[in-house]
C-alpha cells in the first residue's frame, strides 16, 4: 500500500520469520530454513541470482526461489531446478523461479528458500488485518528522498486503514535504515530507539580501552623502574652533547618500535585464536586482511599506543642531571613517584571493576538459570506439528500416553519460551470504550496445566467433559488486574469478536525472557489448531526411552517428514546466549587485566627495591628480618590496592545497576562482592609483590652498602 500511494518509495515488500520447512522432490524429502517475502525483494537486495530474473523471482503467489545449495540437493543443480515443482509441507506445490547463490553467514537475512508474500497471506489471514503486526515491511525510497521528511509523512500512514484506532490508541509508523536494524534493535513502547547489540559493541570496546590503558601504564612503571640501568647512559649521552628533545625522541621512538613488534605478534595470535572465538561466541568474524579501513586504524592505533607509553618515561628519563648520575647519585623528588604510584591505583581500579562485573554477572546467569519460571521444565519435550500430525494429533496424544517414559502430553500454539503473539481485540463487560491495552494470546490444548505443571489458581483447565470450552479462556493473574475482575469464573470476555466465559486463571509463568515483565495472557481452546507444538513431558531418568517411542510413532502418522524435537531446558538457555557469552568473555578480559595489573604492580616493586636497597641492608645489619622487611615493602602496595578498592566499589556498583536494569527479574548487588573483589585483589597483590620483596630481603646487605 505504501508503495502504491507513496511517489517516493521505489520498491517495498513484507517479509516474515523464519520457517523451517518441510520440502519434497519425488521420494527425497529434507527440511529447510527459509521465509516469504515479497516480488519486489530481490530487486531491493543484493543477493546474487544465478538463475531467473530479479522481476519474475516471486511474481505470483505459487513461486519459490530456492538457494545453489536446495537446488544441488533436490535438482541437481540451478539451471535443472528452474521450472521445477517442489512440494511444500506436503500440502502445497510451487514453481522454482529463481536460484540465488548460497546466502554467506555474513548477513543478517539467511534463508534457503524464499516463498511469494501472497502465500503467507493465503495461510494466515490474521496478517491481512491492519491491526496485527509482526511482519516486516522493508522499502526502498527513490534517489533523492530525504528520509526524515519521508518519516515525518507516514507517522499517521495508518490512520485511514485501521478501523481499530481510537482516542486511547493509535499506532504510528517510523522507518530505519537497513544497515543499522542489526545492532540498534531495541526499541521502546513510545517507539524510541533503546539500543541492541551495540551494547555488546561498546561494552567490549570499553574493556579492550581498559586493558590498553593498562598496559600503558605497566610500560610507563617497568621503563622508569629500569630508570637505575639506564641513568648512566643518558648521563654520558647528555655530556657529549646530546639534547633533551633529541633523547625524548629516542625513547618515545622505542615504545612506538615496542608496540609495532607487538602488534605483529597480537595479529598473528588473533589470526590463530579467531577460530576459537567465533565458536565462543557463535558468531563467524573474518579476518579483514583486504580492507583498507582495518589496516588504517590498526596502524594509528598501533602509533597512539606507543605515543602515550612512550611519553611520560621519555620526560622522566631525559630529566637526569648528568653530573648526579654520572656520580652514582640517583636521587628522585616524590613527585615522580606519587605519580607511578596514582598509575598502579588506577590500574587496580579498573581491574576491580572487571573482577566486580564478573561477579555479578555470573550471579545474574546463575539467577536466570536457577529462576523459578512459574512451570517445570526439566523433562519437557517440544515436537513441532507438521504434515499428517496436525491431522492426526489426537490419535498420536493417545497412543503416546500408553508408551513407557511417557507422563503427560499437550499441545500449544508457541513454544513456551516464545509466547511473543499480542492483540488488541479483547473486549469485556464494564471496559472503558477508549481503552485498548494489549494481551498476549495462545491457544492450548487438554491437559496444558498439568503437562507444563502450572497452577491452577481459580476454576479449572479446558477438558472433555466441557464442550462449551470452544468458546471458553484461561487467563493469567496479569490479564485479571488488567480487567479487573472481581468474581473472574464465569464472566464474559470476548476474543477476536468471539464471546466465552473465562473458565479458569492459572499463576503467572515466564512466557520470554526475563529481561520483559510477564504480560497480561489470554489461552483459548486449540485442540484442533493445524500448527504449534506439541508438548510432552518424560518420566524423571526415562527420557531416551520416550524419545525412540515417540519417533517410532511419529514416523508411523507422519512418514513425509522428520522426527524433530527440542528440549525446553535448551530453548530456554537459547533465550540468555548473549548473556552466556558475556559472562564467559567478562571472565577472560578481567583476568587479561589482573595479569597486566600485575605485571605493572612488579614494575613499581622492582623500582621501589632498588630505590631502598641501602636502606634495606641498613635494617638487616640492625637485626631485621625477612618477615619485617617483607612488611615494609608489601605495606604501601596494600595501601594503594585498597584506595582502588574504595574508588572501582560505587564505579562498578553504579555500573552493574545500569546492566541490571535491562532485566524485569533480576538479582541483587550485595556488599560480599566488594569483599570477594577486595580479597581477590590484595592476595594477588601479595603474590606479585613477594618474589621481589623476599629477593630483596635475603640479598646480602654488605653488597648494597659497600660505597664502589
Amino acid at each position: 500500500e505504501m508503495k502504491r500511494v507513496l511517489p517516493q518509495v521505489q520498491f517495498a515488500s513484507g517479509m516474515a520469520w523464519e520457517d523451517l520447512a518441510t520440502f519434497q522432490v519425488g521420494d527425497k524429502i529434507m527440511q529447510e530454513n527459509g521465509n516469504h517475502a515479497g516480488m519486489d525483494f530481490f530487486r531491493m537486495f543484493s543477493y546474487k541470482l544465478l538463475q531467473g530474473t530479479a522481476a519474475t523471482a516471486l511474481n505470483n503467489p505459487s513461486t519459490i526461489a530456492i538457494s545453489r545449495k536446495m537446488a544441488k540437493d533436490f535438482f541437481g543443480g540451478p539451471e535443472q531446478a528452474i521450472g521445477k515443482t517442489i512440494r511444500y509441507e506436503n500440502r502445497k506445490d510451487f514453481k522454482v523461479t529463481a536460484v540465488f547463490e548460497n546466502v554467506p553467514e555474513d548477513v543478517s537475512e539467511k534463508f534457503d528458500y524464499l516463498i511469494n508474500w501472497h502465500a503467507f497471506l493465503e495461510d494466515n489471514g490474521w496478517a491481512k488485518e491492519w491491526g496485527n503486526n509482526g511482519p516486516r515491511t522493508f522499502v526502498m525510497l527513490k534517489p533523492g528522498t530525504n528520509p526524515v521528511a519521508f518519516e515525518k509523512q507516514i507517522v499517521h500512514f495508518l490512520d485511514k486503514y485501521n478501523k481499530d484506532q481510537g482516542p486511547g490508541f493509535r499506532i504510528q509508523l517510523g522507518i530505519q535504515r537497513f544497515d543499522d536494524m542489526y545492532l540498534h534493535s531495541h526499541f521502546s513502547p513510545a517507539g524510541k530507539l533503546e539500543g541492541g547489540r551495540i551494547e555488546y559493541v561498546r561494552l567490549f570496546s570499553i574493556i579492550a580501552i581498559f586493558i590498553l590503558l593498562i598496559a600503558c601504564i605497566n610500560f610507563m612503571n617497568l621503563t622508569t623502574a629500569r630508570s637505575v640501568k639506564r641513568a648512566k647512559e643518558i648521563g654520558v649521552r647528555k655530556v657529549v652533547g646530546a639534547l633533551r628533545s633529541a633523547l625524548m625522541k629516542q625513547f618515545i621512538g622505542e615504545a612506538i618500535l615496542l608496540a609495532f613488534i607487538a602488534i605483529l605478534i597480537a595479529l598473528l595470535m588473533v589470526i590463530l585464536i579467531l577460530p576459537a572465538f567465533n565458536s565462543l561466541t557463535q558468531k563467524h568474524i573474518a579476518f579483514p586482511y583486504g580492507n583498507g579501513y582495518f589496516w588504517g586504524s590498526i596502524f594509528i592505533l598501533t602509533g597512539i599506543t606507543g605515543l602515550i607509553s612512550g611519553s611520560y618515561p621519555a620526560v622522566f628519563l631525559s630529566s637526569f642531571k648528568p653530573a648526579a648520575v654520572l656520580k652514582g647519585v640517583l636521587k628522585l623528588k616524590s613527585g615522580p613517584v606519587w605519580f607511578r604510584k596514582g598509575l598502579v591505583v588506577f590500574q587496580f581500579v579498573l581491574s576491580i571493576v572487571l573482577i566486580i562485573g564478573t561477579i555479578v554477572i555470573s550471579k545474574q546467569i546463575n539467577f536466570i538459570q536457577t529462576t523459578n519460571l512459574g512451570y517445570n521444565r526439566e523433562n519437557l519435550i517440544y515436537v513441532p506439528l507438521s504434515g499428517d500430525l496436525t491431522k492426526q494429533y489426537e490419535l498420536f496424544k493417545q497412543e503416546s500416553l500408553n508408551m513407557p517414559g511417557i507422563k503427560e502430553v499437550s499441545r500449544i500454539s508457541q513454544t513456551p519460551t516464545a509466547i511473543q503473539n499480542g492483540t488488541y481485540g479483547v473486549d469485556w463487560d464494564g471496559k472503558e470504550p477508549n481503552s485498548k491495552p494489549m494481551f498476549t494470546q495462545a491457544s492450548i490444548g487438554y491437559d496444558f496445566a498439568k503437562t507444563m505443571n502450572i497452577k491452577v489458581l481459580q476454576g479449572r483447565e479446558f477438558s472433555k467433559a466441557f464442550g462449551t470450552d470452544t468458546a471458553a479462556y484461561i487467563i493469567n493473574e496479569q490479564a485479571l488486574k488488567k480487567i479487573g475482575f472481581k468474581n473472574p469464573i464465569g464472566s464474559r470476555l470476548t476474543f477476536w469478536n468471539k464471546k466465552g466465559t473465562v473458565v479458569g486463571v492459572i499463576k503467572d509463568f515466564h512466557f520470554n525472557s526475563l529481561h520483559v515483565p510477564v504480560n497480561a495472557l489470554i489461552l483459548r481452546l486449540g485442540e484442533k489448531d493445524d500448527y504449534g507444538s506439541i508438548l510432552v513431558k518424560t518420566k524423571a531418568g526415562q527420557t531416551k526411552a520416550a524419545l525412540a517411542s515417540l519417533e517410532k510413532l511419529y514416523k508411523q502418522l507422519n512418514p513425509k517428514f522428520p522426527f524433530t524435537y527440542q528440549f525446553s531446558e535448551d530453548e530456554y538457555q537459547k533465550l540468555y546466549t548473549s548473556e552466556i557469552m558475556v559472562g564467559k568473555l567478562s571472565n577472560y578480559f578481567a583476568f587479561l587485566a589482573i595479569f597486566i595489573s600485575c605485571l605493572g604492580l612488579l614494575g613499581l616493586a622492582m623500582f621501589t627495591a632498588e630505590q631502598r636497597t641501602k636502606e634495606i641492608g641498613i635494617r638487616k645489619v640492625l637485626g631485621a628480618g625477612i618477615g619485617s622487611i617483607f612488611n615494609l615493602l608489601s605495606r604501601e602496595f596494600l595501601i594503594l590496592v585498597l584506595i582502588a578498592l574504595l574508588i572501582a566499589s560505587p564505579m562498578a556498583w553504579y555500573i552493574m545497576d545500569k546492566w541490571l536494569d535491562d532485566y524485569a527479574y533480576k538479582t541483587h548487588i550485595s556488599w560480599w562482592m566488594f569483599v570477594i573483589a577486595g580479597i581477590v585483589a590484595i592476595v594477588i597483590t601479595l603474590f606479585t609483590v613477594s618474589y621481589q620483596a623476599v629477593k630483596a630481603a635475603l640479598a646480602n646487605p654488605v653488597k648494597s652498602l659497600r660505597s664502589e
